[in-house]
């Protein structure tokens, strides 16, 4: 209390107070109805000091009021602030939160493919849009004073990641830049790599959630807690919001090594569950099961089950934990949620509630067409809506993903069934969060989600400023582990890993700013090289201490007499000459034995010299490899003869070289019934006697090994006279030195091994631009530090396939073109299928269309091969991926005028894929018209192709 404190006290809190109140953070927290953080306070304050700031916090933390107070000091100091985001929903979410505060005349937007108010103060964009524009040296860079990297965790994306390191290391010195991050483990790294580039910068890290999340696993009834309370109990029976241990705020018990315990009760479930069932065969070893214990398992198990989707949601619903996300890792498998729970009969809104959905709905979707909502599905997606349940995944049409969005924050959709995309930055919090499975396709593979997965997804658990706790369900599944889903869970970090890679795009724009010596030093610099740096620290102290070491070792090693480094070398070398020779001659008699074994035929009786089935036998195929065949029809095999025999055993087996480890010739010749079948005990019987009586008094020749190479090489002799001349060879102590030498030898040849991976790591995306700008230099677009017309032109395309795009233009394949053929060329540049296609190729525009496609195969196969020839791999996320043709129809059909049901139905593709390729087939035909010369067939005809796409859904599918 103020009374309570000195006159001096009160002055100085008094002078605290005005000093506060006249800071631009003031005012700023008066916007808001609640209180900062100390983590939102800690950044502001730096970023008011002028400093930038790496802020890592949890989703739903509150870090966006960082990158808004950014916004706030740039009007308040008449500047600019560019406020970047990964994907265009996210740029129009946040373009909308701040044209609402601030006023749309002072707010703008810049995504691939809209423009809205771009000369505004303040612009929400795409980190593509604002890299493009670094490059091009845009005018609207001029009074720039701050950028907020919104996601900037995204930099680890092997797709897209690099963007966010161009921008950051291409930044203007002048620029304050407020970098937003999910929790990452290594954030100090990350932050002192910032540093480094741009500066002083602050590191705020916070992982303290405003909302506990409290972690659970439904399995049949019960809803389990996963980490165990303080008194034991295991299960929510009642209220679902009675808090468990498994809050991320850190209560409930812990094991010794501090981490949370798992509830005993689930771990018990999970042994009982996963249990071997009985089996009747068990009493036979002697673990006959008691019926009783039998039926006693019998009713546990009745008990325990994977909840359905419509149990879970009306389990939710009774327990007040609505509105969910539950995510499902399949499109097909989040509208199939939705229908289920329609055909249950589920109704989650009142009638006030249908009606205002309803209302919102078709005040949205008025532009859109009868016709074209017949074939979007409106009217099923609708009556969900109405119901309050709704899906959420990237093949829905944009406006329907936006109504969803919308409905589901004004407490209107209570149950969304979504994929992971839904976690990646949509501002779209729910009180519950489920998880069907913890396993996802990658892809690839099915693989288990990772922690930093987990995160992400559970993370969307819990309103601020609406709900006391989030909850996030893991749906029981049969072989669940507990313990693993814990240590998801308890993981709430994870490692912020670089993925950036020079393009040829990247290459030609550096080149032309700085040269060719600078944009190899700009590249050094890079998140990738600073990581890599540092991962060559802690071998580079292994080296020095193995230096340390080799110099003992050479001291120990030391004689009297000589140079015993230099005896000890004749030693291992004549080791080594013996070695080889050694080799060799196992080698040709492996040849000798496998030509020997060509040789035989069916009928020949052979003397099996060693191996489980030594003895004599019969030859019954010859077992030749393939293209070896000898006239013989036989089993063909890539290592070697193989011949099939009958041992005078009765056995019939097929043997291998191994077998053979010295040349065998035919004992006799025996006739091979027609009729002998070697599945027939009674055949092979007669025959083995056949073969005994034939053959079984002759004796084997034994083989006689023949001169070693070693008593004839000359090598050989030279190296022991040497040793034997040399003046250590006398020392007494030789052996002693010997023993040293060699630990000498061991320890020097692990230590290049270690220098050979510090070379690897030094300079990697240095060398990957070397290895680009020759393969530019061949093909003309690169000249020492000057950028050619072809390079300016190369310079325009950002893309996969950039250098593709280019050598298209510079041959002229798209010039005798129709708009709607360009569309459909320019769709080879942008799509890729979401799963390999082995079915059959896929159908293709005709005449001059088709040409310019096969064209346009064949020059990348051109480039393919001089990127092999230069070293570049696409493996690695260097190169030119092969294009894929798999759009080419559609983006034809659609540009040709023709309708979205005759559209879709012939390309078998949701409308929100649809709409999303069209979009990004947009925006390379408006790169391709920015290329192009100037009046050139292929300038317009782009232009025309951009008018031909940007219609019906296309058009109005959302302001991004």
């Amino acid at each position: 209390m103020t009374e309570d404190l000195s006159p001096a006290e009160r002055y100085a809190a008094a002078r605290i107070r005005a000093a506060e109140q006249s800071t631009a953070l003031a005012p700023f927290r008066e916007l808001y109805d609640f209180e900062l953080d100390p983590f939102q306070i800690e950044a502001c304050q730096a970023l008011e000091a002028g400093k930038g700031v790496l802020v890592a916090a949890p989703t739903g933390s509150g870090k966006t009021i960082v990158g808004e107070f950014a916004v706030h000091l740039a009007l308040t100091q008449g500047r600019k602030c560019f406020y970047t985001t990964p994907i265009k929903a996210l740029s129009n979410q946040k373009y909308n939160d701040l044209a609402k505060r601030y006023g749309p005349a002072r707010v703008g937007l810049l995504t691939g493919d809209n423009s809205i108010n771009a000369e505004a103060p303040v612009i929400v964009m795409t980190t593509e849009v604002l890299r493009n524009m670094l490059y091009a040296g845009s005018q609207a860079l001029i009074g720039l004073g701050y950028v907020v990297m919104d996601e900037v965790h995204y930099l680890s994306d092997r797709f897209r990641g690099a963007v966010w390191e161009e921008v950051i290391i291409h930044l203007p010195e002048s620029v304050t830049l407020v970098s937003l991050s999910a929790t990452v483990s290594n954030a100090e790294e990350f932050g002192d790599w910032l540093d480094t580039v741009r500066g002083d910068t602050e590191v705020i890290v916070s992982e303290h959630r405003p909302v506990p999340l409290w972690q659970h696993v439904l399995a049949g009834r019960r809803m389990y807690d996963l980490f165990e309370e303080k008194s034991g109990a295991g299960a929510t029976s009642g209220s679902g919001a009675t808090p468990s241990a498994g809050a991320t705020s850190g209560s409930g018990s812990t094991s010794g090594s501090g981490r949370r315990a798992v509830n005993p009760d689930l771990v018990r479930l999970a042994r009982m569950e996963n249990s071997r069932t009985y089996n009747p065969r068990d009493r036979r070893r002697g673990k006959m099961v008691r019926e009783a214990d039998r039926e006693r398992e019998r009713r546990q198990r009745s008990r325990i089950w994977t909840p359905s989707r419509v149990e879970v949601i009306d389990r939710l619903d009774s327990e007040g934990l609505l509105p969910a996300i539950t995510f499902i890792f399949s499109r097909a498998g989040c509208e199939g949620a939705v229908q289920q729970c329609l055909h249950a009969g589920l109704r989650l809104n009142d009638d006030e509630a249908r009606a205002e959905v309803r209302a919102l709905v078709e005040e949205r979707t008025a532009a859109i067409p009868d016709e074209d909502l017949h074939v979007l599905g409106y009217f099923e997606w609708l009556e969900g809506l109405e119901r309050g349940i709704a899906a959420h995944h990237a093949g829905m049409l944009p406006t329907f993903k936006e109504i969803v969005e919308e409905l589901f924050v004004r407490g209107l959709v209570k149950a969304v069934f979504a994929t992971e995309t839904l976690a990646l930055g949509i501002n779209m919090p729910a009180r519950s969060v489920v998880l069907e499975k913890l396993v996802k396709w990658n892809g690839e593979q099915h693989a288990d989600i990772t922690p930093g997965e987990y995160t992400q997804l559970t993370g969307r658990a819990g309103r601020r400023g609406i709900d006391v706790e989030g909850h996030a369900v893991v749906l029981w599944q049969r072989a669940m582990d507990p313990t693993a889903l814990a240590g998801l869970a308890g993981t709430r970090t994870y490692p912020l890993r670089s993925s950036f890679k020079p393009s040829y795009n990247m290459a030609v724009n550096l080149v032309s700013q700085f040269g060719r010596h600078r944009s190899r030093e700009l590249l050094e610099t890079s998140f990738a090289q600073f990581q890599a740096d540092r991962s060559v620290v802690g071998i580079s102290r292994q080296v020095q201490k193995n230096e340390e070491g080799l110099e003992g070792y050479r001291a120990s090693m030391t004689c009297h007499l000589g140079d015993f480094e230099e005896y000890a070398r004749l030693r291992r070398d004549l080791k080594d000459r013996e070695t080889d020779l050694a080799k060799q001659g196992a080698a040709q008699r492996r040849a000798a034995a496998a030509t020997a074994l060509e040789k035989l035929k069916p009928g020949d009786v052979i003397h099996v010299p060693t191996g489980k089935y030594a003895g004599l036998a019969l030859v019954l195929d010859p077992g030749l490899p393939a293209g070896r065949a000898n006239g013989h029809r036989g089993f063909e095999y890539h290592d070697g003869p193989r011949p099939l025999v009958l041992t005078a055993e009765r056995q019939v087996k097929r043997l291998a070289s191994i077998d053979f480890p010295v040349p065998v010739e035919p004992l006799e010749r025996m006739r091979i019934p027609k009729s002998f079948n070697p599945r027939s005990p009674q055949s092979r019987r007669d025959l083995a006697s056949a073969l005994r009586t034939k053959a079984g008094h002759i004796e084997p020749d034994r083989h006689r090994r023949g001169r070693s190479q070693a008593a004839d090489d000359q090598e050989l002799a030279r190296l022991r006279g040497e040793i034997r001349a040399h003046p250590c060879h006398g020392c007494a102590e030789r052996e002693d030195h010997a023993r040293w030498a060699e630990r000498y030898h061991r320890l020097r040849r692990d230590n290049r091994q270690l220098e050979r991976r510090i070379e690897g790591r030094t300079n990697t995306i240095a060398r990957a631009f070397d290895r680009l700008y020759a393969l530019l230099a061949d093909l003309g677009y690169l000249r020492g530090d000057e950028v050619t017309d072809d390079g300016r032109r190369l310079a325009r395309l950002y893309g996969e396939l950039d250098l593709l795009a280019s050598e298209c233009l510079r041959e002229g394949v798209w010039d005798g073109l129709k708009p709607a053929e360009l569309a459909a060329c320019a769709s080879a540049l942008v799509y890729e299928a979401r799963t390999a296609d082995d079915a059959l190729p896929p159908k293709l525009p005709t005449g001059n269309a088709k040409q310019a496609l096969g064209e346009m195969v064949r020059i990348w196969g051109r480039l393919d091969a001089k990127e092999e020839e230069h070293r570049i791999n696409e493996s690695e996320g260097v190169g030119q991926r092969e294009p894929d043709l798999g759009f080419a129809w559609a983006a034809y059909r659609w540009a040709s005028g023709h309708g979205l049901d005759a559209v879709l139905t012939e390309a078998d593709m949701p409308a929100g894929d649809f709409v999303r390729w069209c979009k990004q087939v947009i925006d390379v035909l408006g790169q391709i018209a920015e290329a192009a010369p100037e009046g050139s067939p292929v300038r317009r005809n782009a232009r025309r192709a951009v008018d031909g796409l940007l219609r019906g859904v296309v058009a109005y599918s959302s302001v991004g």
